[in-house]
């Protein structure tokens, strides 16, 4: 048996194309989950295992792509604290944002909603990632067997 190919949907490789026209205020970011959530749907339902690395901050719009994607194909996990992200922000958003270049950037002048019940919380700042990888792949096991 083979293993399933996959996909991963990422700010960069969706917001150059996909999403180029949506820039970060409420309204944008609601519509950018939603489209990567069809996007990923398209992908699953074509036998893809498909990730997506989205700063996602709006628990409708998770739950909303909870339901299109599928109860047993939707799998949310955090968590990387602000500063965190901070620290590892190879572009200079959150450096952008502090200074009031970036409007509506989530965690710093806009909202961010934790999820109340993600299906495996991972502490990027405290776990190996050999350890995550081990993780998520127990998890994505364990989703796709029910």
């Amino acid at each position: 048996m083979s293993s399933p190919r996959s996909q991963q949907l990422d700010g960069d490789n969706v917001r150059h194309g996909l999403n180029r026209d949506l820039g970060f205020t409420e309204e944008d970011r609601v519509e950018n989950i939603r489209r990567v959530a069809e996007v990923a749907k398209l992908m699953s339902d074509a036998g893809l295992v498909v990730l997506t690395a989205f700063i996602s901050p709006f628990k409708a719009e998770r739950q909303l792509a909870r339901e299109l994607i599928g109860e047993n194909r939707f799998i949310e996990y955090v968590d990387t604290p602000l500063n965190i992200a901070e620290q590892r922000d190879p572009k200079g958003l959150y450096k952008k944002a502090r200074r009031g270049e970036l409007k509506n950037f989530t965690g710093i002048d806009s909202p961010y909603e934790a999820p109340e019940a993600p299906e495996v919380h991972i502490g990027s700042q405290i776990h190996t990632v050999d350890w995550m990888v081990e993780r998520l792949i127990a998890t994505f096991q364990r989703a796709s067997s029910k």
